[in-house]
């Protein structure tokens, strides 16, 4: 995939550059840039990109939470809401 399809705004890139930043930072970088991704991208080739060209620090917040996005899957066990979650079907 294109890098510049996999982070348009350069989010990523730039949240590598930013000296001390933290887990939760990177968590809400992240989301602005889930966010950003054109409509029928998906996700989980956009991580892989972003990750393979600046995550080379595996230490680095932005890689763990790149690298927890792409270990978790899809769906899981979240909250269900309306109907669903007051009669349990």
């Amino acid at each position: 995939m294109d890098l510049n399809l996999a982070d348009p705004k350069g989010l990523i890139r730039e949240s590598y550059r930013i000296e001390g930043i933290t887990l939760s930072e990177c968590r809400s970088i992240f989301m602005d840039w889930a966010l950003s991704l054109a409509p029928g991208l998906e996700p989980f080739d956009a991580m892989r990109t972003v990750l393979a060209a600046y995550g080379a620090d595996a230490e680095h917040p932005m890689s763990k939470v790149l690298t927890e996005g792409l270990t978790r899957p899809p769906g899981g066990a979240g909250r269900r809401g309306g109907r669903a979650a007051r009669f349990g079907a």
